[in-house]
């Protein structure tokens, strides 16, 4: 989900220069301001969403401001001028601090703050941050939930420092999203009816299992035992018919993989963190891969590549949450947990 460059500068310290390329490769408008990329074969230096051709790797270095590249000789690129912040910039960096500091802001009152007409600011904002501004507001208390939880505040506490009149609020604002109710996050499944089956498929034996709300486990050559330590207090069951045209569904998004098994129900659950990695994963296109830096940079903490990584493995549905389409940085298959051959299989079906 894209939040916007300010709401990540607080992410920027110590980023590696490896991962600043991956933002410059990415021309992630979001981390303009943040650095500077300076290209010493020609001697400029440019935003990191510059639009021009990349440069070679063994040219560019890295500089914390304009007055750093210039003082290494550099001058500024006549194309994305990043020695400048236009008006609209600073518009748009004023209506974020806005939302940030008053919540949600209608229109009309974020067009009286920049001097713009509702119409072309909602147009401005979109094309700078990447969602509108009431998209905006709701991401960022959707993050602020999060956050108060990772950081041991209780439900009714987290929602209510974020700004929600309560439950029902959240759960309407967010209904949709992956995952199991914040309530039910550190309970192992406490309360819930487990339902599954282990199916064969030209990939070996998969272990899939679901509950009342989605699929909850996708996993090869594992079992009842395997599934019983992800799950401890859930009630395991054996799958009977009300479940065939789901798994039918699970297989089939296995053998014929296709945009479609975005489509299929799941009930996942983890930490915040978690549930990002896990979200962005999906929004990866059908036949494409990224790398840890690039899903990291996409979620806004460029230096997270190894979190990211951990999340990909504490990922319960293979496939269905494509963990298997994030790659090594240097184009190799990287790891996964059920083997090589079957990630290079299941990115094969998908035409990478």
């Amino acid at each position: 989900m894209h939040y916007g460059r300010v709401f990540h500068v607080k992410h920027l310290a110590n980023i590696t220069d490896e991962e600043r390329w991956q933002i410059a490769l990415a021309k992630d408008r979001r981390f303009d301001g943040a650095f500077v990329t300076g290209v010493h074969s020609t001697g400029i230096y440019c935003r990191p969403s510059c639009p021009a051709r990349a440069p070679l790797r063994k040219n560019v270095r890295f500089y914390a401001t304009p007055a750093d590249a210039v003082a290494a000789g550099l001058r500024p690129c006549k194309r994305c001028s990043p020695d400048t912040q236009s008006a609209e910039e600073a518009c748009v960096l004023a209506a974020i601090a806005a939302i940030r500091a008053e919540g949600a802001m209608t229109l009309d009152a974020l067009a009286d703050l920049t001097g713009y007409t509702p119409t072309h600011f909602q147009r401005l904002f979109k094309r700078t941050v990447g969602l509108s501004p009431a998209a905006f507001a709701k991401a960022l208390r959707e993050e602020r939930v999060r956050e108060a939880l990772s950081a041991g505040l209780n439900v009714t506490e987290a929602l209510s420092s974020a700004g929600y009149g309560g439950a029902k609020q959240f759960y309407a604002e967010t209904k949709g999203r992956l995952g199991m109710a914040p309530v039910d996050w550190s309970k192992g499944g406490a309360g819930r009816v487990v339902h599954w089956a282990v199916l064969e498929t030209s990939l070996g034996p998969m272990l899939v299992a679901a509950t009342e709300k989605g699929v909850c486990c996708l996993a090869f050559a594992e079992g009842e035992a395997e599934l019983r330590a992800r799950f401890p207090r859930a009630e395991l069951v054996a799958a009977g018919e009300d479940f065939r045209a789901l798994f039918a569904r699970v297989v089939e998004a296995v053998e014929q993989p296709g945009p479609g098994s975005a489509a299929i129900p799941l009930d996942v659950k983890g930490t915040a963190f978690q549930q990002r990695v896990w979200e962005e994963l999906r929004r990866i296109p059908h036949g494409e891969t990224r790398s840890y830096g690039e899903l990291a940079a996409a979620l806004g903490n460029p230096k997270a590549s190894r979190a990211v990584g951990g999340a990909n493995g504490a990922n319960h549905v293979a496939v269905l949450i494509p963990c298997h389409r994030v790659i090594a940085a240097d184009g190799t298959l990287g790891g996964y947990a059920y083997g090589l051959a079957i990630k290079a299989e299941l990115l094969r079906r998908e035409g990478v």
